[in-house]
């Protein structure tokens, strides 16, 4: 994460913005994420998007993930106007994330939402200590990567 983004999450706050953070691959941008990024934004002034590197990437994804590189992504990511700060991270969880922006709210999608049996969230300890509540944005059916990837490679 580069060193200046705690300073900038520091400066916002002190100008009385509420910071929002999400995070994830983002490995091929497609309408799932733009619910996502556009949720996740109502629940602040500023949006901060963390995402895997590629190593990250292809240690939750498998050898063939990520399709586009990290600078790509990012840069797709900078572009959407929903979106504050993007920041790469190597870390397995978004815990350290978390612990240098202090978020107001940590946004996902609602597939990790337990309460509708949903993946547990794994910096859901994190959350509950530093006091940060984890709010679930409703997924597009039919829009994760693995699908759009799976349909094609079936194509002709």
């Amino acid at each position: 994460m580069p060193g200046d983004l705690p300073d900038w999450a520091s400066r916002q706050r002190a100008a009385g913005r509420r910071l929002a953070l999400t995070n994830g691959c983002f490995d091929l941008i497609h309408p799932g994420h733009v619910a996502l990024l556009r949720g996740a934004a109502a629940f602040a002034d500023r949006l901060v998007v963390g995402v895997n590197s590629d190593a990250g990437v292809r240690k939750l994804k498998g050898p063939d993930r990520p399709l586009m590189p990290l600078a790509d992504r990012l840069a797709v990511l900078r572009a959407v106007r929903w979106v504050g700060a993007v920041t790469p991270f190597d870390d397995e969880t978004a815990d350290r994330l978390i612990e240098l922006l202090r978020p107001s709210h940590y946004v996902k999608g609602a597939d990790y939402d337990v309460s509708t049996g949903g993946r547990i969230l794994p910096e859901s300890a994190t959350l509950q200590r530093l006091g940060i509540p984890a709010v679930f944005v409703p997924l597009a059916p039919g829009h994760a990567s693995r699908d759009l990837i799976a349909r094609s490679r079936r194509q002709p």
